[in-house]
């Protein structure tokens, strides 16, 4: 009777210990979680870009509906691929440099003739034009702008002057990004009008109103890790005194950022 009730328990131990192998066995063969990384959103200061010292926009008139602008430089033509395009890995454009033209602080219209036509209502109007690489990077040489106050009738200039006060103009980045050869260095450029920043005026770029970063110097830069979909950004020009009193100030524009649709099935 004593072996029996021993060799019952042996038998029972037994077959606890094939249990509790066969159910690790399961867990071990489960497929793990898949754990996404989240990196945290930097601000770049891109690398130097082709100069274009020389490159001058001179002159812009608004007629019958067209415009025309005049433009000058030893090495820069519109409608030409940026020579070092290829080693910035971002966004760029087939169709070459360009000009980014901004009425009353709306995105960008992206001309690559200097004539063309465009419909403006009548009435007062702020204009600001500037030359720009073909991945969007505006040239910043002090020569390459047109910035003018004006008054539209029957499409054309009634009236024009320089615009003399300070002013914030966004311009990158805009719209739509599509695959990992846009989406992974987004370019951040703005333009700024009778501004030096330094001592007197500083910037900052809020992102998603969740990150921020403090800018003290005039020239493109990279935002790095944005996540997929959409994205504000949000630029503030201040002064001593703090945010400035100018117009459009501060700015918020809102962009797309998606997957390569071949890879998405």
């Amino acid at each position: 009777m004593k072996y029996r009730i021993l060799s019952l328990l042996m038998s029972m131990a037994v077959l606890a210990a094939c249990k509790e192998k066969t159910a690790t066995d399961a867990s071990s063969m489960a497929p793990a979680e898949e754990k996404v990384e989240v990196k945290e959103i930097q601000l770049v200061p891109a690398e130097a870009s082709t100069a274009f010292n020389d490159a001058s926009l001179d002159k812009m008139t608004y007629q019958n509906g067209k415009f025309n602008f005049t433009y000058s430089g030893k090495d820069y033509k519109l409608g030409e691929q940026t020579t070092d395009a290829p080693l910035k890995m971002c966004a760029n454009s087939l169709k070459g440099q360009h000009i980014h033209l901004i009425i009353d602080d709306q995105p960008y219209l992206a001309e690559y003739t200097p004539e063309f036509e465009l419909d403006i209502t009548d009435g007062p109007h702020t204009i600001v034009a500037f030359l720009s690489r073909s991945y969007h990077e505006s040239i910043k040489n002090g020569k390459a702008f047109l910035a003018k106050k004006v008054v539209v009738k029957n499409k054309s200039f009634a009236s024009e002057e320089d615009i003399k006060d300070p002013m914030l103009v966004y311009s990158r980045p805009k719209g739509e990004y599509v695959g990992r050869k846009e989406t992974d260095r987004v370019m951040l450029d703005f333009f700024l009008v009778n501004v030096d920043l330094g001592s007197d005026y500083k910037m900052r770029v809020e992102i998603n109103d969740s990150k921020s970063f403090a800018i003290e110097k005039w020239q493109p830069y990279y935002l790095d890790n944005l996540p997929l979909g959409e994205n504000k950004i949000k630029l503030t020009l201040f002064d001593r005194q703090g945010i400035a009193n100018i117009p459009n100030n501060p700015v918020e524009r809102k962009i797309v950022l998606q997957k390569d649709p071949a890879f998405s099935m």
